[in-house]
């Protein structure tokens, strides 16, 4: 194996371990949120209703916490999947098919995406508890928020003002660059400039598949 051969083997090596490393950290962000919101509600209906305000806020930063965690997903796959077929060039066959496995397992890089959950077919079980969770995180937000509604708004009408308006505001800072990196495709356009710099043939996430062939250096 040669110099080349073995740097492209080292770095396909470290982003296989970063795609572990981060699908661990989505599910333990996703798992300390649950028992976090649990705890809260718990609380709550002990009789410390002030409680359940803070239920919206630990859903917004778990479900912004499990979104970065994708984002690195994504990069890591991205560049394994190119390094890999530098790899299988070089060997003269397709050795390696982990990309493609995790293509039809998990979900298809190339599809426009709501971070992990593709939008153009292709949907996964990976995908489907995705969903999940998010719609559990959602509900979570709006009934904390409805059962805290009377000790924010009646007793502290002011303090509510204020609450109300960084939550939402928050809220929505997260959807508006959330749908610009995932959806519309900001994060992986900003790949493919790199890797189109390193490798003969663009790459186009919003588009389709790739030819994978690499640029001698």
């Amino acid at each position: 194996m040669n110099d080349q051969m073995r740097l492209a083997n080292t770095q396909l090596a470290r982003m296989r371990a970063m795609t572990g490393m981060y699908h661990r950290r989505f599910f333990f962000d996703i798992n300390f949120t649950t028992v976090v919101v649990l705890t809260l509600f718990v609380v709550g209906w002990w009789g410390v209703e002030e409680t359940f305000l803070l239920v919206p806020v630990v859903a917004l930063m778990g479900a912004v916490a499990t979104a970065f965690d994708a984002s690195y997903l994504l990069f890591a796959r991205w560049y394994a999947r190119y390094l890999e077929a530098h790899l299988n060039e070089h060997a003269g066959s397709q050795v390696l098919v982990a990309a493609s496995l995790e293509d039809a397992f998990l979900f298809p890089l190339e599809s426009r995406k709501v971070v992990t959950i593709p939008l153009d077919g292709g949907f996964t079980w990976f995908s489907f508890v995705t969903v999940l969770y998010t719609t559990l995180g959602a509900l979570a937000y709006g009934f904390g928020l409805y059962l805290g509604w009377d000790s924010l708004v009646v007793a502290a009408p002011e303090a509510g003002f204020v609450y109300l308006g960084s939550l939402f505001a928050l809220t929505s800072a997260a959807l508006i660059v959330g749908v610009w990196w995932f959806v519309l495709g900001a994060g992986e356009k900003r790949l493919a400039t790199v890797l189109e710099s390193e490798f003969a043939a663009p790459i186009s996430p919003m588009d389709g598949s790739p030819d994978m062939g690499f640029r001698s250096q």
